[in-house]
């Protein structure tokens, strides 16, 4: 898993460094909908550093789930609430309970998918899926259904209607972020858009429905990650999971204002860009990409 081509470890000044400028990416691109695995491929190789690989992908994850986590503790605190008085009284109906089994329901998905890659896949951090062009072609489609769901989404569903069968289709969105490139909060906001939330609550449900597969991920790559010499060791990857933090807790308050008065459509024109440039104008990095 190095930050760099080469095998040598990095000097520790240097792998901090790009722990620090890898931890903003991870922050600004988590939750906004433009895929935040894309990015930490792309703008590693345009520096010249290498593909940084899948374990520190998931570990500086861990920031920004640090930052989500603080960010809703009040909403996260009314949920355990709810899923206790239900289990207490028996009351699943309140809408704190639905929204813990929403968000239970729809981690179901995403856990099975990732079990599976880990046990039939065992070299996915090399599959084709992770090449540039790959990524540059699923940000395209990604943002055209984007783009449809605005188009056609009725935006009136609010979280408190939330339901399992809501958690569970947004959550079936959810797998396709296996695939780098894909966006995780884009999968689930375009799902959600398309089942008719408006999208202010459509990314705080993303937001909540994340907290555990994110987690997760981080924690089953956590040993790999800490133990690489490539990147420096512990030192860098805390530099660049606390950046991921700082700037995750800013992109989140962000995005829900702005959602609030504005649509998706300038992160689907960014995705279009982002695709495109990639498959003109860089074709070239995938040769210096490992």
């Amino acid at each position: 898993m190095p930050l760099v081509a080469s095998s040598a470890p990095l000097p520790l000044a240097e792998a901090c460094w790009h722990a620090l400028v890898l931890g903003i990416v991870q922050g600004l691109t988590e939750f906004l909908p433009i895929s935040s695995t894309a990015h930490l491929k792309v703008v590693p190789v345009l520096l010249g550093w290498g593909d940084p690989g899948v374990a520190f992908t998931a570990v500086i994850q861990l920031g920004s789930i640090a930052a989500v986590l603080a960010y809703f503790r009040m909403d996260l605190a009314e949920v355990g609430n709810g899923v206790a008085r239900a289990f207490r009284h028996g009351q699943w109906r309140d809408p704190s309970a639905q929204l813990g089994l929403a968000i239970t329901f729809g981690t179901v998905p995403i856990l099975l998918a990732g079990l599976a890659i880990k046990v039939l896949v065992p070299d996915y951090e090399n599959s084709p899926l992770r090449s540039l062009e790959a990524i540059a072609i699923v940000s395209i489609v990604m943002a055209l259904l984007l783009a449809v769901a605005e188009l056609v989404g009725g935006r009136r569903r609010r979280i408190e209607e939330v339901t399992p069968r809501d958690g569970l289709l947004v959550g079936l969105a959810q797998t396709l972020a296996l695939i780098p490139g894909v966006s995780r909060s884009g999968s689930t906001l375009t799902a959600a858009l398309f089942d008719g939330w408006n999208r202010a609550d459509a990314a705080r449900f993303s937001f909540l429905l994340g907290i555990p597969a994110i987690t997760l991920a981080g924690l089953v790559e956590l040993k790999a990650a800490f133990g690489s010499v490539q990147n420096g060791g512990v030192i860098p990857m805390l530099v660049g999971i606390a950046a991921a933090a700082v700037v995750s807790w800013l992109a989140i308050a962000w995005l829900l204002r702005y959602l609030q008065q504005n649509s998706t459509w300038i992160f689907v024109v960014y995705r279009l860009l982002f695709g495109l440039v990639i498959l003109l104008g860089f074709r070239g990095l995938a040769e210096i990409a490992p």
